[in-house]
C-alpha cells in the first residue's frame, strides 16, 4: 500500500517510521529538500503543499494521506484535496481548531469538569506563561513573582494571546485516543521527561503510574474525544500533582515521539489502527493495558567532548535522518550520524523486558557512545522543580 506523508519535519519522521513499520510504501512531500523525514521515505516529492494541482495528482496515486504539520491553512487545503482525490485523510477540522488554542482548550476543560491547572490570578506563584496557539514547549516561561510577571508580559505584548496558569510540579504523562462516530480506543500511557526548556527529551514506556490512575486517565481521554466527536487521533498530556492528574493540553493531530514508544512497547501501531478503524468493539480501553516491554526513547546531541540529552527540537534542523539498527547497542536510532563527523544528533530507541532493564541498556548505550567517540562530559538538564531521572 502507498501512503502519503505530507510534511517532512518531526511529525513526518514519526509518520514515516510508523508507516514503514506497517509495511507501507511511503511517499513524502515537503517544500524543503533538507526536511528530516526525507531520509526515511521511499520516494520524495519537492513541492509546496498549497499547490493544488500537484497535490491532488499525487493523492490519486496513494490509498491513505497523513498530514504531518500544524499549519491550519495548509491542513484545510490538504483536507479539501484529499476529498477531491477520494483518499482517506487523518484530520479533524473542528477538533484541531479547538486543541490548537490553549485558551479554547482550557475553557473546554472547565465546562467538562476536567481537572486542569488553575488560571491566573486564581492561583499563587510560581506560574507558567505560554502562548495559546503554539505547540508543545515553544516559548514557555516559569515566573516566580508579580514584578517578574509584569516585566515579562510587557515584553511579550498582547496578553490575550498568552495563557497564564499555576505551575505544577510532578511527573508528566501522555495518552493517545483514536476513533470516529462515537467509537474510540485509548493506548498505553507513556511517561515524559523535559529538558531545561520544557521540550520533551525522553519518553518512557510503560509509565510508572498506578493502575487506577491509568484507568482514570483513559476515561478522561475518552470523555474529551466523545465530547469533540473526534475523527482521527488526539493526544492528552497530564501532570500528576499532589496525587491528582491535571490536564495540561490536548492535540488533535498525529503526535511525535509517543506513538513510536507505544509501538516498541506493545507492538500496536497507531497508524495501522487509524487506517483500518477501531470497529464497534465495546472494550474502549483494550489497547491501554496491552502486554508491554520497557522502552526508552531519547534524544541525544553529540558535540566535541560532550553528549547531552536534549528536547526533540534538536532533531528538527539536523538535515536528512536515517534509521540505524543496533546503534551503539540501542535497538534502533533515527540519526544524521556519520562516522567521520564529531557533531551529530540521534533519537535512540532501547527496549528491555521491563523499564528497569531498558534503562540499564540505555545507560550502556550512553557509555558506548562516550567510549567510542572519546567523550568525557555527560549532561542531562531538567527544569527547576521538576523530577529528573537522567542519572545512570
Amino acid at each position: 500500500m502507498r501512503v502519503a506523508v505530507l510534511g517532512g519535519r518531526l511529525q513526518g519522521v514519526e509518520a514515516s517510521y510508523l508507516a514503514k513499520r506497517a509495511g507501507w510504501q511511503v511517499v513524502l512531500v515537503d517544500k524543503d529538500p533538507n526536511a528530516p523525514a526525507v531520509g526515511l521515505c521511499d520516494s520524495f516529492y519537492l513541492f509546496d503543499l498549497m499547490d493544488k494541482n500537484k497535490l491532488v495528482k499525487l493523492l490519486h496515486g496513494v490509498q491513505f494521506a497523513i498530514p504531518a504539520l500544524e499549519d491550519k491553512t495548509v491542513l484545510d487545503h490538504i483536507y479539501e484535496c484529499a476529498l477531491m482525490a477520494g483518499v482517506k485523510v487523518i484530520y479533524d477540522r473542528q477538533a484541531y481548531e479547538l486543541s490548537a488554542s490553549k485558551l479554547k482548550s482550557d475553557k473546554l476543560f472547565a465546562e467538562l469538569g476536567v481537572p486542569a491547572p488553575k488560571p491566573w490570578p486564581l492561583c499563587a506563584f510560581p506560574v507558567t506563561v505560554k502562548p495559546s496557539g503554539a505547540s508543545g514547549s515553544a516559548n514557555v516561561y516559569q515566573v516566580n513573582s508579580f514584578p517578574e510577571l509584569n516585566e515579562l508580559m510587557n515584553t511579550l505584548g498582547d496578553q490575550d494571546e498568552w495563557v497564564i496558569q499555576e505551575f505544577l510540579a510532578g511527573p508528566s504523562y501522555s495518552i493517545e485516543v483514536v476513533g470516529d462516530n462515537g467509537h474510540y480506543r485509548t493506548f498505553q500511557v507513556t511517561e515524559l521527561a523535559m529538558d531545561a526548556g520544557y521540550d520533551c527529551k525522553r519518553v518512557v514506556a510503560p509509565a510508572a503510574l498506578a493502575a487506577e490512575k491509568v484507568d482514570e486517565f483513559a476515561e478522561c481521554a475518552l470523555k474529551l474525544a466523545k465530547h469533540l466527536n473526534l475523527t482521527g487521533i488526539m493526544d492528552v498530556e497530564v501532570i500528576l500533582h499532589n496525587g491528582q492528574l491535571k490536564v495540561l493540553e490536548i492535540d488533535a493531530r498525529l503526535p511525535s515521539q509517543t506513538p513510536t514508544a507505544v509501538y516498541k512497547s506493545t507492538g500496536i501501531n497507531m497508524l495501522a489502527v487509524l487506517k483500518e478503524g477501531v470497529g464497534h468493539d465495546s472494550e474502549q480501553k483494550q489497547f491501554t493495558a496491552a502486554p508491554a516491554k520497557g522502552v526508552i526513547y531519547e534524544h541525544l546531541k553529540v558535540t566535541h567532548g560532550q553528549i547531552e540529552v536534549c528536547g526533540e527540537h534538536i532533531m528538527a534542523h539536523a538535515g536528512h535522518l536515517h534509521l540505524y539498527e543496533d546503534f551503539f547497542g540501542a535497538d534502533e536510532a533515527i540519526s544524521n550520524y556519520r562516522e567521520d563527523q564529531q557533531e551529530w544528533v540521534a533519537t535512540i530507541i532501547v527496549t528491555g523486558k521491563d523499564r528497569q532493564q531498558a534503562w540499564q541498556r540505555r545507560c550502556a548505550v550512553i557509555k558506548n557512545i562516550m567510549d567510542k567517540c572519546g567523550i568525557s562530559q555527560y549532561q542531562d538538564l531538567t527544569p527547576a522543580r521538576l523530577p529528573n531521572s537522567g542519572e545512570c
